[in-house]
């Protein structure tokens, strides 16, 4: 297509610059994405892209190798495709010819608005194949981008992937990413970025407990608070791909898409297919990155505002043991100590009297509950509080009444042989509509015939062999969007019904899922030592509001470990916070302690759950440091925990980070916070009266931090003098 100016375009916003090349016929390159560069002429433009024309090498194409957002082998691409796939007969190499571009201003009704939009539509005629491109770049200067491929040919296009790319420059060369498992979610790791790939792929048919939620890459070293930072997030919660890949020609890029399996992706003429949104954030270290996706998430109209209501979850205090008696006396005791929300978790319904049975069943037991759950309800709502209910719609038990009438309904790779059990359960496949409309009614009927507000919704299974028994095809995509569609539905027909993601704990956490859902579930692990990790790097996505963070018993149920309750309350104290925990059990001292507690998160959750994200770059691997200063940087509230034993005691000075450098802070332990004893003080003359420092001193020099025993914490709270 003839160029079309601008040819060079310049975005900018929030500290971010974007320039996106669109010379020539082929796909758009962005050429830098970064600290915003500045307002540039026209001639800066020129002279930006001749700058950037890549040199050629020895032994390589004639012409020069212009890398685009899809790279490509027909225009020199030797890397990692954008785009594969085939035909049965005809070519496979893909070489896209732009047609149009649009750079009109997004629609007031896209939720929330973008700053900036671009989408180019190509094709390629001998292939077969239609490409709309879209670039966004929102308020907050994260960059989104996907990629809709349709099918013109006559037969049927087999796709085996759709990756979208953002580059990264030579300085960056240092990869980090995350893993983990069942009760230890988000565990960092760094590599060095050298040349190849460094591909993390996900089969297990939901986000995964040991996906990557950012994909980062950035300057030796980086840190939360210094480095450049380059970061990608996929918003999918099914199968999915990250790639990290630095070649030998100086190309280096970070892409991300879904990992299709063979056959699910088989288009016939006429059909598209559209990549998730692949996100970007640049930062000078992670917490500007972190900051950019939660100003983001917050600016969504279905972001929770109201106050996060203290939660009380019943699982870890009874178990599968539903009694009347002693959920009511439960209720009571969350409700003397000040909670907002009850939550009934597994074992209420058909005949789930433990975890090998009734999934699939949405009917309230009779054996459990002869006379309903409208007693239960009743009782809570009159104590003030509201009252949610688990769920697990994607599942089902063989033993069961569904699985029973219908044992065609689970997702299988062959009609005549079920997957292996995980659980006890296999996958119920919501893309047969008589499944999804079955699980849909029975929801739909809970939800209208009693008074709940909050669904705890879990999937707590990989999906192994997850096909079609109708067509024998994998079917992770399709299981995907249509568990999209039934949350979808169930919240127009509910409307004021909150919906957690829960997955194996922290199996299902993704920006896709939170188009959807109001909070997380962090991990099924609640022991406060474990938390302290999983909670930093699950809040490097996703605000703190939308992070359940409980406090659990004494006795951690999944590690055995053993901690005070104030480790425990100032670990969840950040998020949305809540209580795990057979109060029956508690002393009056530690619910005494647990009001306390409530009571101060009450008081700071307006704080916590709409500030600024940071995280300190403590030199003592053993102290961690984190906190949230207000939008008007009137207040702040940090955590000091000490996760470890020190290699120097006492510790030494620690930062406060995020302060405005000019204001002048007092500074004091916020109680009921302070779990240290008296002797630990006694060298710490500010810690009684508190003390009165500028931000840039808080910031740079910092306080010396008291001598914390192991798994202890204190909190701080810094008050802008003047407000």
């Amino acid at each position: 297509m003839p160029d079309v100016e601008p040819a060079l375009i310049h975005w900018r916003g929030c500290g971010v610059s974007v320039l996106i090349d669109c010379h020539g016929d082929g796909l758009p390159r962005i050429l830098y994405w970064g600290a915003d560069l500045g307002p540039l002429q026209d001639h800066d433009l020129a002279s930006v892209a001749l700058a950037s024309l890549p040199h050629q090498g020895s032994n390589q194409t004639d012409a020069r190798v212009e890398v685009s957002v899809l790279p490509e082998q027909s225009r020199g691409w030797m890397g990692t495709p954008g785009l594969s796939g085939h035909r049965d007969t005809g070519p496979w190499s893909p070489r896209f010819v732009t047609r149009s571009r649009d750079l009109s201003q997004p629609s007031a009704a896209a939720e929330p608005p973008p700053a900036h939009r671009l989408r180019v539509t190509a094709e390629d005629p001998a292939l077969g194949l239609d490409c709309l491109w879209e670039l966004e770049m929102t308020q907050s200067g994260l960059v989104r981008q996907r990629a809709t491929i349709t099918n013109t040919g006559v037969d049927d296009f087999q796709l085996g992937c759709l990756l979208p790319t953002f580059p990264v420059p030579p300085q960056a060369t240092e990869l980090l990413d995350l893993t983990g498992r069942h009760l230890r979610e988000r565990s960092p790791q760094r590599s060095p970025f050298t040349l190849g790939s460094h591909t993390r792929e996900n089969r297990r048919g939901r986000t995964g407990l040991d996906a990557s939620l950012l994909f980062f890459a950035g300057t030796s070293g980086f840190g939360f608070e210094s480095g450049d930072v380059w970061a990608t997030h996929l918003a999918w919660s099914g199968n999915h791909r990250l790639v990290a890949e630095r070649d030998n020609t100086g190309v280096s890029w970070l892409g991300g898409g879904e990992l299709l399996m063979p056959g699910e992706a088989r288009l016939g003429r006429g059909e598209s297919y559209s990549s998730p949104w692949l996100y970007g954030s640049w930062g000078r270290g992670i917490n500007e990155v972190s900051g950019r996706f939660h100003a983001y998430l917050r600016a969504r109209a279905m972001h929770p505002i109201s106050p996060r209501p203290v939660t009380l979850n019943t699982w870890e205090a009874v178990y599968f043991d539903h009694d009347l008696g002693r959920l009511s006396a439960l209720a009571e005791a969350g409700a003397a100590v000040g909670v907002e929300r009850f939550v009934l978790d597994d074992g209420w319904f058909g005949g789930r009297r433990n975890d090998k049975a009734g999934l699939g069943d949405w009917v309230v037991s009779t054996q459990a509950w002869p006379h309903g759950l409208e007693p239960l309800i009743s009782h809570v709502t009159g104590l003030g509080m509201e009252f949610g209910i688990w769920v697990e719609p994607e599942m089902v038990n063989p033993d069961s009444d569904l699985a029973r009438a219908h044992p065609e309904w689970v997702m299988t790779a062959d009609a005549h042989r079920a997957p292996m059990t995980c659980r006890g359960q296999q996958t119920l496949n919501l893309a047969i509509p008589e499944a999804y409309e079955h699980i849909l009614t029975q929801l739909d009927a809970l939800l209208r015939d009693h008074d709940i507000s909050y669904l705890k919704w879990d999937h707590n299974r990989d999906l192994h062999e997850a096909g079609d028994s109708r067509t024998g095809r994998p079917s992770v995509h399709a299981q995907t969007l249509a568990t999209y569609a039934l949350m979808d539905e169930l919240q127009r027909r509910h409307p004021g019904v909150e919906i957690e993601s829960c997955s194996s704990g922290g199996g299902r956490v993704d920006l896709a899922v939170l188009e959807r859902t109001h909070r997380v579930w962090a991990s099924d692990c609640i022991d406060a030592l474990e938390r302290q990790q999983i909670q930093r790097w699950t809040a490097a996505l996703i605000p703190w509001e939308l992070i359940g963070c409980h406090v659990g018993s004494g006795v951690a149920h999944t590690t055995g470990r053993q901690h005070g309750l104030d480790f425990r309350a100032g670990t969840a104290f950040f998020g949305h916070f809540g209580i795990e925990w057979d109060l029956s059990t508690a002393s009056q001292a530690d619910l005494t302690r647990l009001a306390a507690w409530i009571t101060a998160y009450k008081q700071f959750r307006g704080v916590l759950h709409t500030g600024r994200v940071v995280v300190g770059d403590h030199a003592d691997p053993a102290l961690w440091v984190h906190g949230v200063i207000a939008r008007d940087g009137s207040q702040a509230v940090y955590s000091l925990a000490q996760v470890a034993t020190s290699v120097a005691s006492p510790t030494g000075r620690v930062r406060l980070p995020g302060l405005e450098p000019e204001a002048t802070y007092d500074v004091l332990p916020l109680s009921p916070g302070n779990n240290t004893s008296p002797s630990d003080l006694s060298s710490l003359p500010w810690w009684s009266t508190g003390i009165r420092l500028k931000g840039s001193v808080l910031s740079s020099m910092g306080v010396q931090c008291p001598n914390l025993l192991p798994e202890r914490l204190v909190l701080l709270v810094a008050t802008r003098v003047g407000g």
